[in-house]
Protein backbone atom coordinates (compact mmCIF):
# COMPACT_ATOMS: atom_id res chain seq x y z
CA UNK A 1 0.00 0.00 0.00
CA UNK A 2 1.15 3.53 -0.79
CA UNK A 3 -0.22 6.87 0.39
CA UNK A 4 -0.60 10.08 -1.62
CA UNK A 5 -1.97 13.55 -0.67
CA UNK A 6 -4.19 14.09 -3.74
CA UNK A 7 -5.27 11.13 -5.84
CA UNK A 8 -6.93 11.64 -9.23
CA UNK A 9 -8.52 8.69 -11.01
CA UNK A 10 -8.46 9.21 -14.77
CA UNK A 11 -5.96 10.90 -17.10
CA UNK A 12 -8.47 12.51 -19.43
CA UNK A 13 -8.58 16.23 -20.11
CA UNK A 14 -10.32 17.07 -16.83
CA UNK A 15 -8.07 15.00 -14.60
CA UNK A 16 -4.92 16.26 -16.29
CA UNK A 17 -6.06 19.89 -16.09
CA UNK A 18 -6.58 19.46 -12.35
CA UNK A 19 -3.16 17.83 -12.00
CA UNK A 20 -1.50 20.66 -13.92
CA UNK A 21 -3.17 23.44 -11.88
CA UNK A 22 -2.22 21.68 -8.65
CA UNK A 23 1.37 21.34 -9.88
CA UNK A 24 1.49 25.04 -10.78
CA UNK A 25 0.48 25.79 -7.17
CA UNK A 26 3.00 23.36 -5.69
CA UNK A 27 0.47 20.78 -4.49
CA UNK A 28 1.61 17.12 -4.78
CA UNK A 29 -0.66 14.96 -6.90
CA UNK A 30 -0.75 11.51 -8.46
CA UNK A 31 -2.97 10.47 -11.37
CA UNK A 32 -3.92 6.82 -11.90
CA UNK A 33 -4.98 5.79 -15.40
CA UNK A 34 -6.29 2.43 -16.64
CA UNK A 35 -4.67 2.74 -20.08
CA UNK A 36 -1.23 1.15 -20.37
CA UNK A 37 0.46 4.21 -21.89
CA UNK A 38 -0.30 7.61 -23.45
CA UNK A 39 -0.38 5.91 -26.86
CA UNK A 40 -2.60 2.98 -25.83
CA UNK A 41 -5.49 4.24 -27.98
CA UNK A 42 -6.47 7.16 -30.18
CA UNK A 43 -7.93 10.04 -28.23
CA UNK A 44 -10.99 10.91 -30.26
CA UNK A 45 -11.43 13.63 -32.81
CA UNK A 46 -11.55 17.39 -32.98
CA UNK A 47 -12.72 19.61 -30.12
CA UNK A 48 -13.83 23.23 -30.17
CA UNK A 49 -12.41 24.85 -27.04
CA UNK A 50 -14.64 27.70 -25.91
CA UNK A 51 -13.53 31.10 -24.66
CA UNK A 52 -16.00 30.96 -21.74
CA UNK A 53 -14.91 27.63 -20.22
CA UNK A 54 -12.25 25.47 -21.90
CA UNK A 55 -9.92 28.35 -22.70
CA UNK A 56 -10.24 29.66 -19.14
CA UNK A 57 -8.99 26.26 -17.97
CA UNK A 58 -6.06 26.41 -20.40
CA UNK A 59 -5.17 29.84 -19.03
CA UNK A 60 -5.37 28.62 -15.43
CA UNK A 61 -3.00 25.81 -16.40
CA UNK A 62 -0.54 28.32 -17.86
CA UNK A 63 -0.62 26.66 -21.28
CA UNK A 64 -2.18 29.31 -23.54
CA UNK A 65 0.83 29.62 -25.83
CA UNK A 66 1.08 25.85 -26.26
CA UNK A 67 -2.66 25.69 -26.93
CA UNK A 68 -2.45 28.31 -29.67
CA UNK A 69 0.24 26.25 -31.33
CA UNK A 70 -2.13 23.33 -31.99
CA UNK A 71 -5.17 25.28 -33.22
CA UNK A 72 -6.36 24.09 -36.63
CA UNK A 73 -6.89 27.24 -38.67
CA UNK A 74 -10.14 27.55 -40.60
CA UNK A 75 -11.96 24.76 -38.81
CA UNK A 76 -14.50 27.06 -37.12
CA UNK A 77 -16.25 27.30 -40.48
CA UNK A 78 -19.69 25.74 -40.36
CA UNK A 79 -22.50 24.84 -42.71
CA UNK A 80 -26.00 23.38 -42.41
CA UNK A 81 -27.35 21.23 -45.24
CA UNK A 82 -30.85 20.03 -45.97
CA UNK A 83 -31.27 16.35 -46.70
CA UNK A 84 -31.29 17.10 -50.46
CA UNK A 85 -27.82 18.64 -50.18
CA UNK A 86 -28.95 22.28 -50.31
CA UNK A 87 -26.71 24.54 -48.23
CA UNK A 88 -29.07 26.57 -46.02
CA UNK A 89 -26.46 28.18 -43.77
CA UNK A 90 -22.76 28.84 -44.12
CA UNK A 91 -20.38 30.66 -41.80
CA UNK A 92 -16.74 31.18 -42.70
CA UNK A 93 -13.88 31.09 -40.19
CA UNK A 94 -12.37 34.57 -40.21
CA UNK A 95 -10.25 33.91 -37.16
CA UNK A 96 -12.42 35.96 -34.82
CA UNK A 97 -14.55 33.14 -33.42
CA UNK A 98 -14.32 32.08 -29.80
CA UNK A 99 -14.24 28.33 -30.39
CA UNK A 100 -10.95 27.32 -32.03
CA UNK A 101 -10.64 23.68 -32.99
CA UNK A 102 -7.85 21.35 -31.84
CA UNK A 103 -7.26 17.64 -31.92
CA UNK A 104 -8.12 16.05 -28.57
CA UNK A 105 -4.97 13.93 -28.58
CA UNK A 106 -2.71 16.94 -29.12
CA UNK A 107 -4.41 18.83 -26.29
CA UNK A 108 -3.94 15.86 -23.99
CA UNK A 109 -0.26 15.67 -24.97
CA UNK A 110 0.24 19.31 -24.01
CA UNK A 111 -1.18 18.60 -20.56
CA UNK A 112 0.88 15.43 -20.15
CA UNK A 113 4.08 17.17 -21.22
CA UNK A 114 3.47 19.93 -18.66
CA UNK A 115 3.58 17.48 -15.73
CA UNK A 116 6.67 16.01 -14.06
CA UNK A 117 7.58 12.48 -15.05
CA UNK A 118 5.80 9.94 -12.87
CA UNK A 119 2.77 12.12 -12.12
CA UNK A 120 0.59 9.76 -14.17
CA UNK A 121 0.75 6.09 -13.21
CA UNK A 122 -0.27 4.14 -16.31
CA UNK A 123 -1.83 0.67 -16.32
CA UNK A 124 -3.74 1.19 -13.07
CA UNK A 125 -7.30 0.08 -13.69
CA UNK A 126 -9.47 0.73 -10.63
CA UNK A 127 -11.53 -2.23 -9.44
CA UNK A 128 -13.05 -0.57 -6.39
CA UNK A 129 -12.97 2.22 -3.84
CA UNK A 130 -13.98 2.27 -0.18
CA UNK A 131 -14.19 4.78 2.63
CA UNK A 132 -11.84 4.23 5.55
CA UNK A 133 -13.41 6.89 7.77
CA UNK A 134 -12.30 10.38 8.76
CA UNK A 135 -12.22 11.49 5.12
CA UNK A 136 -9.73 8.87 3.93
CA UNK A 137 -10.19 6.39 1.10
CA UNK A 138 -8.64 3.24 -0.28
CA UNK A 139 -8.44 2.64 -4.01
CA UNK A 140 -7.95 -0.95 -5.19
CA UNK A 141 -6.56 -1.75 -8.63
CA UNK A 142 -7.15 -4.74 -10.87
CA UNK A 143 -3.67 -6.11 -10.07
CA UNK A 144 -4.47 -6.14 -6.36
CA UNK A 145 -2.44 -3.06 -5.46
CA UNK A 146 -3.94 -0.30 -3.35
CA UNK A 147 -3.38 3.34 -2.47
CA UNK A 148 -4.73 5.32 0.45
CA UNK A 149 -5.54 9.01 0.16
CA UNK A 150 -7.04 11.91 2.06
CA UNK A 151 -8.38 13.52 -1.11
CA UNK A 152 -9.86 11.38 -3.88
CA UNK A 153 -11.06 12.91 -7.16
CA UNK A 154 -13.04 10.88 -9.67
CA UNK A 155 -12.15 12.09 -13.15
CA UNK A 156 -12.88 8.64 -14.54
CA UNK A 157 -15.74 9.34 -16.88
CA UNK A 158 -19.20 7.90 -17.46
CA UNK A 159 -18.71 4.65 -15.54
CA UNK A 160 -16.80 6.17 -12.66
CA UNK A 161 -15.59 3.85 -9.90
CA UNK A 162 -15.43 6.80 -7.52
CA UNK A 163 -19.02 8.02 -8.02
CA UNK A 164 -20.63 5.31 -5.81
CA UNK A 165 -18.91 6.90 -2.79
CA UNK A 166 -21.15 9.94 -3.35
CA UNK A 167 -24.34 8.87 -5.12
CA UNK A 168 -26.21 5.81 -6.35
CA UNK A 169 -26.97 7.53 -9.68
CA UNK A 170 -25.87 5.67 -12.79
CA UNK A 171 -25.92 6.72 -16.46
CA UNK A 172 -28.94 5.73 -18.52
CA UNK A 173 -29.28 5.35 -22.29
CA UNK A 174 -30.56 8.56 -23.87
CA UNK A 175 -32.33 6.85 -26.76
CA UNK A 176 -29.73 7.95 -29.31
CA UNK A 177 -26.52 6.33 -30.53
CA UNK A 178 -23.76 7.55 -32.78
CA UNK A 179 -21.86 5.63 -35.44
CA UNK A 180 -18.31 6.89 -36.04
CA UNK A 181 -16.83 6.73 -39.54
CA UNK A 182 -13.64 8.20 -41.06
CA UNK A 183 -12.87 9.20 -44.64
CA UNK A 184 -9.15 9.66 -45.40
CA UNK A 185 -7.54 11.78 -48.14
CA UNK A 186 -11.01 13.15 -48.61
CA UNK A 187 -10.38 15.85 -51.20
CA UNK A 188 -8.82 13.41 -53.65
CA UNK A 189 -10.51 10.10 -52.80
CA UNK A 190 -13.96 11.37 -51.72
CA UNK A 191 -14.38 14.74 -53.48
CA UNK A 192 -18.19 14.96 -53.42
CA UNK A 193 -18.36 14.15 -49.70
CA UNK A 194 -15.51 16.56 -48.95
CA UNK A 195 -17.22 19.35 -50.85
CA UNK A 196 -20.44 18.77 -48.90
CA UNK A 197 -18.61 19.10 -45.58
CA UNK A 198 -16.66 22.20 -46.54
CA UNK A 199 -13.72 23.54 -44.59
CA UNK A 200 -14.93 23.00 -41.04
CA UNK A 201 -18.04 21.26 -39.73
CA UNK A 202 -21.30 20.29 -41.38
CA UNK A 203 -24.70 19.40 -39.93
CA UNK A 204 -27.52 17.69 -41.79
CA UNK A 205 -30.37 17.17 -39.29
CA UNK A 206 -33.69 15.39 -39.67
CA UNK A 207 -36.21 14.06 -37.13
CA UNK A 208 -34.77 10.89 -35.62
CA UNK A 209 -31.48 11.03 -37.50
CA UNK A 210 -28.61 13.36 -38.24
CA UNK A 211 -25.24 13.45 -39.96
CA UNK A 212 -22.53 15.61 -38.41
CA UNK A 213 -19.08 15.86 -39.95
CA UNK A 214 -15.78 17.49 -39.03
CA UNK A 215 -12.83 18.21 -41.29
CA UNK A 216 -9.93 17.21 -39.05
CA UNK A 217 -6.18 17.46 -39.64
CA UNK A 218 -4.46 15.67 -42.50
CA UNK A 219 -7.40 15.88 -44.97
CA UNK A 220 -9.49 13.56 -42.78
CA UNK A 221 -13.25 13.70 -42.44
CA UNK A 222 -14.70 12.42 -39.17
CA UNK A 223 -18.36 11.48 -39.54
CA UNK A 224 -20.85 11.13 -36.69
CA UNK A 225 -24.05 9.41 -37.81
CA UNK A 226 -26.71 9.78 -35.11
CA UNK A 227 -29.84 7.67 -34.93
CA UNK A 228 -32.65 7.69 -32.41
CA UNK A 229 -33.10 3.94 -31.95
CA UNK A 230 -33.43 1.47 -29.09
CA UNK A 231 -30.29 -0.36 -28.09
CA UNK A 232 -31.93 -3.62 -29.21
CA UNK A 233 -32.09 -2.23 -32.74
CA UNK A 234 -28.35 -1.64 -32.80
CA UNK A 235 -27.74 -5.03 -31.18
CA UNK A 236 -29.21 -6.60 -34.32
CA UNK A 237 -26.37 -5.18 -36.45
CA UNK A 238 -23.06 -7.00 -36.75
CA UNK A 239 -20.59 -4.13 -36.36
CA UNK A 240 -17.68 -6.51 -36.86
CA UNK A 241 -18.78 -6.83 -40.50
CA UNK A 242 -18.05 -3.44 -42.04
CA UNK A 243 -20.08 -3.99 -45.22
CA UNK A 244 -23.16 -5.24 -43.36
CA UNK A 245 -23.05 -2.46 -40.76
CA UNK A 246 -22.46 0.23 -43.37
CA UNK A 247 -25.36 -0.95 -45.53
CA UNK A 248 -27.75 -1.11 -42.57
CA UNK A 249 -26.90 2.37 -41.32
CA UNK A 250 -26.97 3.86 -44.83
CA UNK A 251 -30.43 2.38 -45.41
CA UNK A 252 -31.79 4.73 -42.75
CA UNK A 253 -30.81 7.66 -44.99
CA UNK A 254 -32.46 6.43 -48.18
CA UNK A 255 -33.49 9.37 -50.35
CA UNK A 256 -30.87 11.74 -48.97
CA UNK A 257 -28.47 13.47 -51.35
CA UNK A 258 -25.75 11.10 -52.61
CA UNK A 259 -22.97 13.40 -51.39
CA UNK A 260 -24.40 13.01 -47.88
CA UNK A 261 -24.93 9.25 -47.98
CA UNK A 262 -21.37 8.98 -49.35
CA UNK A 263 -20.20 10.10 -45.91
CA UNK A 264 -21.49 6.70 -44.75
CA UNK A 265 -21.01 4.40 -47.72
CA UNK A 266 -17.49 5.57 -48.63
CA UNK A 267 -16.10 5.19 -45.14
CA UNK A 268 -12.50 3.99 -44.87
CA UNK A 269 -13.00 2.48 -41.42
CA UNK A 270 -15.31 -0.07 -39.88
CA UNK A 271 -18.27 1.82 -38.35
CA UNK A 272 -17.96 2.08 -34.56
CA UNK A 273 -21.10 2.21 -32.42
CA UNK A 274 -21.16 4.69 -29.52
CA UNK A 275 -24.37 4.67 -27.45
CA UNK A 276 -25.10 7.96 -25.69
CA UNK A 277 -25.72 7.78 -21.95
CA UNK A 278 -26.44 10.52 -19.43
CA UNK A 279 -26.72 11.07 -15.71
CA UNK A 280 -29.84 12.84 -14.40
CA UNK A 281 -29.52 16.51 -15.27
CA UNK A 282 -28.96 18.57 -12.16
CA UNK A 283 -27.52 15.64 -10.19
CA UNK A 284 -26.22 16.69 -6.76
CA UNK A 285 -25.03 14.93 -3.64
CA UNK A 286 -24.45 15.87 -0.04
CA UNK A 287 -20.91 16.93 0.82
CA UNK A 288 -18.85 13.85 1.67
CA UNK A 289 -15.46 14.59 3.28
CA UNK A 290 -12.38 14.00 1.14
CA UNK A 291 -13.95 13.01 -2.17
CA UNK A 292 -15.45 14.69 -5.23
CA UNK A 293 -16.00 14.25 -8.98
CA UNK A 294 -15.40 16.24 -12.13
CA UNK A 295 -16.37 16.09 -15.80
CA UNK A 296 -18.47 13.16 -17.02
CA UNK A 297 -18.11 11.41 -13.68
CA UNK A 298 -20.11 14.28 -12.17
CA UNK A 299 -22.47 15.44 -14.91
CA UNK A 300 -22.43 13.12 -17.93
CA UNK A 301 -24.73 14.43 -20.66
CA UNK A 302 -25.44 13.49 -24.26
CA UNK A 303 -22.85 15.20 -26.49
CA UNK A 304 -23.65 18.90 -26.72
CA UNK A 305 -20.29 20.49 -27.49
CA UNK A 306 -19.59 21.26 -23.84
CA UNK A 307 -18.37 18.00 -22.27
CA UNK A 308 -14.60 18.36 -22.67
CA UNK A 309 -14.76 22.08 -21.96
CA UNK A 310 -16.71 21.54 -18.74
CA UNK A 311 -14.35 18.80 -17.60
CA UNK A 312 -11.35 21.05 -18.08
CA UNK A 313 -13.02 23.96 -16.31
CA UNK A 314 -14.03 21.64 -13.46
CA UNK A 315 -10.41 20.57 -13.12
CA UNK A 316 -9.11 24.14 -13.18
CA UNK A 317 -11.67 25.42 -10.69
CA UNK A 318 -11.10 22.54 -8.29
CA UNK A 319 -7.35 23.09 -8.49
CA UNK A 320 -7.73 26.81 -7.78
CA UNK A 321 -10.08 26.14 -4.85
CA UNK A 322 -7.61 23.71 -3.29
CA UNK A 323 -4.80 26.21 -3.74
CA UNK A 324 -6.92 28.96 -2.13
CA UNK A 325 -7.67 26.79 0.93
CA UNK A 326 -4.41 24.92 1.56
CA UNK A 327 -5.32 24.11 5.16
CA UNK A 328 -9.02 23.38 4.66
CA UNK A 329 -9.79 20.73 2.06
CA UNK A 330 -13.48 20.66 2.97
CA UNK A 331 -13.87 24.39 2.39
CA UNK A 332 -12.22 23.95 -1.02
CA UNK A 333 -14.46 21.02 -2.00
CA UNK A 334 -17.61 22.80 -0.82
CA UNK A 335 -16.69 25.92 -2.79
CA UNK A 336 -15.94 23.86 -5.89
CA UNK A 337 -19.12 21.79 -5.78
CA UNK A 338 -21.32 24.85 -5.14
CA UNK A 339 -20.20 26.22 -8.51
CA UNK A 340 -19.82 22.88 -10.33
CA UNK A 341 -23.39 21.63 -9.75
CA UNK A 342 -25.18 24.48 -11.58
CA UNK A 343 -22.41 24.68 -14.20
CA UNK A 344 -22.88 21.03 -15.07
CA UNK A 345 -26.64 21.44 -15.33
CA UNK A 346 -26.46 24.26 -17.86
CA UNK A 347 -26.09 22.04 -20.91
CA UNK A 348 -28.04 24.11 -23.48
CA UNK A 349 -25.66 25.45 -26.11
CA UNK A 350 -28.01 28.26 -27.11
CA UNK A 351 -31.45 29.49 -26.14
CA UNK A 352 -34.03 27.31 -27.85
CA UNK A 353 -31.73 24.30 -28.11
CA UNK A 354 -34.25 22.21 -26.21
CA UNK A 355 -36.35 21.91 -29.37
CA UNK A 356 -33.31 20.83 -31.37
CA UNK A 357 -33.43 17.33 -29.94
CA UNK A 358 -32.94 14.56 -32.45
CA UNK A 359 -36.40 13.16 -31.65
CA UNK A 360 -38.09 16.50 -32.22
CA UNK A 361 -40.16 17.16 -35.31
CA UNK A 362 -38.30 20.48 -35.37
CA UNK A 363 -34.96 18.74 -35.88
CA UNK A 364 -34.68 20.01 -39.44
CA UNK A 365 -32.06 22.04 -41.23
CA UNK A 366 -34.38 25.01 -41.73
CA UNK A 367 -35.45 25.11 -38.09
CA UNK A 368 -31.83 24.94 -36.96
CA UNK A 369 -30.95 27.84 -39.25
CA UNK A 370 -33.92 29.78 -37.87
CA UNK A 371 -32.59 29.24 -34.35
CA UNK A 372 -29.14 30.46 -35.35
CA UNK A 373 -30.65 33.59 -36.88
CA UNK A 374 -32.98 34.20 -33.93
CA UNK A 375 -30.32 33.93 -31.27
CA UNK A 376 -27.20 34.93 -33.15
CA UNK A 377 -25.17 31.99 -31.97
CA UNK A 378 -24.49 28.33 -32.56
Amino acid sequence: MTSTPVTIIGAGLGGLTLARVLYVHGIPVTVYEAEASPAARTQGGMLDIHDYNGQLAVEAAGLTEEFRGIVLEGRQAMRVLDTDGTVLFEEADDGSGGRPEVMRGELRDILLDSLPAGTVRWGHKVSGTRALGEGRYEVTFADGGTVETGLLVGADGAWSRVRPLLTAAVPEYTGTSCVDIFLYEADTRHPAAAKAVGGGSMMAPSPGKEIFAHRESGDTLHIYVMLSKAQDWFAGIDFTDSAVATARIAAEFEGWAPELTALITEGDTTPVLRPYHALPNGLRWERVPGVTLLGDAAHLAAPNGEGANLAMLDGAELGKALAAHPDDVEAALAEYEAAMFPRGAEIAVFEGAEIHGIDSADNTAQRLVDLFNEHGQR
